[in-house]
């Protein structure tokens, strides 16, 4: 395997990675401030106010997202499973 096909592999794996994780943290960052903006307008400072919303949000997009998430995985794993058997040893 060359340097340049293992480079190609690391960056599709970044990608991947970025792309799978975004959902869930863009739908926790949003709640969170909402929740901040929230809280500093009516002075409630509970701190399982700002951890609940974001953790059943952040549940509830998996639920929605994890078909695509987890075929995005697969389809890299593939790739890279391709890519292994091609090595000459």
């Amino acid at each position: 395997m060359s340097e340049g096909i293992v480079l190609e592999l690391t960056r599709q794996g970044l990608i991947v990675a970025l792309m799978v994780s975004l959902p869930v943290l863009a739908v926790a960052l949003f709640v969170g401030l909402a929740i901040s903006i929230f809280q500093a307008v009516t002075q409630v400072q509970e701190m399982t106010l700002t951890y609940v919303p974001k953790l059943i949000l952040a549940g509830f997009t998996v639920a929605l997202s994890g078909g695509w998430m987890l075929s995005t995985l697969v389809g890299f794993m593939k790739l890279c499973f391709t890519q292994a058997s091609k090595v000459n040893l």
